[in-house]
């Protein structure tokens, strides 16, 4: 890792810590059950400065990367956390197959949905599409006992379009479809109803599925599915 990753640390530190809201901070908490601190910075305005910052700075290599998101798991205001998945995400296609448990870290570390859905999407979506022999790994995540892990592998094909392994996606929905998490269940629904949205073969297919599988599927992954899918 160059001096890149501490750089940008500093300059986005810099940057966030002056624009925080004091009244949005109690606001930004409660939407995240306290699980977590905020700054009080509103979405467009965080990504507005960050991305200010990032055009400034040379870029970044996956070590860089991986080094700076980390630093940004060390704090405790959550708008750290998501300028880490944000510049994961603006960079996926540098990040290599040994990159996966570093992000495993981040996902399993400081968990809830808006971090690892982020992070499951891209980056680790695009690390394994450009890789498809890293589907073992979702494999293994997929049975992992944590919520987490299971709900990336779940969720990773959200953004493939047309090259979703469509066999995989629904035997994943099946492997899971016992579990009374909720957001185990939830995943299931999106990412069925994702690929739903693809086009009128994609849709028939999850209906197909839903049909087949309708007494072992929970009725919030049913639902979810179908959502704005046109009937």
């Amino acid at each position: 890792m160059t001096d890149w990753a501490p750089m940008a640390f500093d300059e986005i530190v810099g940057v966030l810590s002056k624009a925080g809201d004091p009244a949005r901070r109690e606001p930004m908490a409660a939407y995240m059950k306290h699980h977590f601190a905020f700054l009080g910075i509103p979405a467009p305005v965080r990504e507005s400065l960050t991305r200010a910052v990032f055009n400034m700075l040379p870029k970044p290599s996956a070590d860089d990367l991986l080094g700076f998101a980390s630093a940004m798991w060390e704090l405790p205001e959550r708008e750290y956390q998501y300028v880490g998945t944000g510049l994961l995400h603006r960079y996926d296609k540098l990040l290599p197959p040994s990159a996966l448990p570093a992000l495993k870290q981040l996902i399993t570390t400081k968990s809830w949905w808006d971090s690892v859905d982020e992070l499951a999407g891209h980056p680790v979506g695009s690390i394994v599409g450009r890789h498809p022999d890293q589907r073992s790994v979702m494999d293994a995540w997929l049975v992992s006992d944590n919520i987490w892990l299971a709900r990336t592998a779940i969720i990773h094909q959200i953004h493939r379009r047309d090259d979703t392994d469509e066999a995989w996606l629904f035997n994943a929905c099946i492997t899971r479809a016992a579990d009374t998490e909720f957001f185990l269940r939830k995943a299931i629904g999106w990412a069925l109803r994702s690929h739903a949205h693809r086009g009128p073969a994609q849709a028939n297919a999850v209906r197909a599925f839903l049909a087949e599988h309708d007494s072992t599927l929970s009725g919030l992954s049913k639902r979810e599915a179908l959502k704005r899918v046109k009937h």
